[in-house]
């Protein structure tokens, strides 16, 4: 019995069933670089540089580069590679967008995120309190204290005449403008940004009295002046509006208003206790030495002084003494004064 020819194998079928394997070889090759191309973009572009939480806070100084900040960042372990922090930025056109300051990061943020917030300014706000009735130099301490400005560059902008202008008040210095509240700050901020936002405070909480101002014809220093010596004279809150009646039933008789705190306005030292020589002090704020109101305010007022001056109590009260407990005693006549100076004060200062 004859046996059958083998058919021989064409030469296309070979080759096509040749590049199949090829080809999937060459696939699988292929997407094996892809693969590890994409993971290696990952994780230098989109990767944390930890899978762990460990929060920390990044002090990025003024005048760096990119390059010096992206060194930073590597050195404290915020991103994994600085160069291709520096190519993440180049493609986004970052490069000069950051803003210097101190920032709260950790070191599960992609470098995207820690980029976006460097260039957006999310820098660490400190509360910073600024109380009722400090003056200037008073708050100048506070700020320069928290580092926020430097108190000796605060005190020469609160008296730069331009900015004064540029902020549409008046008087040789911004005592009394800059409003006593809580406010957040950063670190480095600088003197004019702080002063701006203290000084738009006080026109807010101002914008809801003039026109109480206005029906009293009191101009808006006026009532600063006054609230400001309302403050410095006050610590029970219900005494305020009596205060101020005694103030305004004092000028509307020609009266020396005589307050203590305007004879030691200016001092740098604090006194526990204020003497005849102080309120024998030749200043335009002792109101002992001039008839009406001192120069300017000797002090930042805070709202309820502010309000006190457009809402003094109904009473004819021309005198008070304080009663050394934190209150005062209130009088109509000089008689009954100095018989309240005799029973709380071993020497009468008013």
């Amino acid at each position: 019995m004859a046996k059958p020819n083998p058919q021989p194998i064409k030469p296309q079928r070979y080759l096509r069933e040749w590049c199949k394997e090829r080809g999937l070889d060459l696939f699988i090759t292929l997407g094996g670089m892809v693969a590890v191309l994409l993971a290696t973009i990952y994780l230098h572009f989109w990767a944390p540089a930890s899978l762990t939480k460990d929060t920390k806070v990044v002090v990025i100084p003024p005048g760096k580069s990119f390059h010096e900040i992206a060194r930073i960042l590597e050195d404290q372990g915020i991103i994994r590679d600085r160069r291709s922090f520096y190519l993440l930025a180049r493609i986004e056109g970052s490069l000069s967008k950051v803003k210097a300051g101190e920032y709260e990061v950790h070191t599960q943020m992609t470098p995207g995120t820690v980029l976006s917030k460097l260039i957006r300014g999310e820098v660490i706000q400190y509360p910073i309190i600024i109380p009722e009735g400090h003056n200037l130099y008073q708050i100048g301490e506070i700020l320069d204290r928290a580092k926020v400005c430097s108190q000796k560059l605060f005190l020469e902008k609160v008296r730069d005449p331009d900015l004064i202008q540029s902020l549409a008040l008046e008087g040789d210095s911004l005592e009394g403008y800059l409003f006593p509240d809580t406010y957040n700050f950063p670190k480095g901020l600088g003197e004019e940004p702080v002063i701006r936002q203290m000084v738009s405070r006080f026109k807010t909480v101002w914008g809801s009295l003039a026109r109480r101002a206005e029906e009293m014809g009191l101009s808006r220093r006026e009532v600063v002046i006054l609230a400001s010596m309302i403050e410095k004279e006050a610590r029970d809150d219900q005494e305020r509006r009596f205060i101020a009646a005694v103030f305004h039933n004092r000028l509307n008789r020609g009266m020396a208003l005589q307050s203590d705190p305007t004879a030691v306005y200016g001092l740098k030292e604090k006194r526990s206790s204020i003497t005849r020589g102080d309120l024998q002090r030749r200043t335009p704020y002792n109101t002992y030495i001039i008839s009406g109101l001192p120069k300017g305010p000797i002090a930042n007022p805070g709202f309820k002084s502010l309000q006190a001056v457009l809402y003094p109590a109904e009473v004819n009260y021309l005198y008070f003494v304080s009663k050394n407990d934190g209150t005062h005693f209130f009088s109509s006549t000089l008689q009954e004064h100095n018989l309240a100076v005799a029973k709380y004060q071993k020497k009468g200062k008013k």
